[in-house]
């Protein structure tokens, strides 16, 4: 069964605004809303980044600290496009100095719970892939 085999097998049609009935989302199809979302939780540092806050909240230097290589912008770019998806909580508190501390909401939790799954499986078969690519690029060099 493909992905496209799941989506509105379940009664009638969900109602979106307005009454209207509401568009079936697949990722397959170029213009479906879902794919940008799908990038957004899926992106180098979008992965990392909900991952660690699986574990707790952190504020932003402990963030960048604990995902090695992202510079200051592409945390902040990723934090925010995070917040604005709905993944993660932003709470500013007033105080001096500032604190500001990032979470995940319960829908951040569910898509850091899908995406960690996929990382700790990327670490698990690493050597199967690097074996992979040695086999395909030896069968290159004796065609080449």
């Amino acid at each position: 069964m493909g992905v496209s085999d799941e989506v509105g097998s379940v009664g009638a049609a969900p109602v979106g605004l307005q009454g209207l009935p509401k568009p079936v989302q697949n990722v397959n199809q170029p213009m479906c809303p879902s794919r940008l979302v799908l990038e957004h939780v899926t992106s180098r540092w979008g992965v990392l980044v909900l991952a660690a806050l699986l574990e707790r909240s952190y504020r932003f230097s402990e963030l960048r600290r604990t995902i090695g290589g992202v510079s200051e912008k592409m945390l902040a770019q990723t934090l925010q496009t995070l917040e604005r998806d709905g993944f993660v909580h932003r709470d500013a508190k007033p105080v001096i100095p500032p604190r500001v501390d990032y979470s995940l909401t319960p829908l951040g939790t569910e898509a850091a719970e899908q995406v960690w799954a996929l990382a700790r499986w990327t670490e698990r078969q690493v050597d199967a892939v690097q074996a992979a690519r040695k086999a395909y690029d030896e069968g290159r060099a004796q065609q080449g």
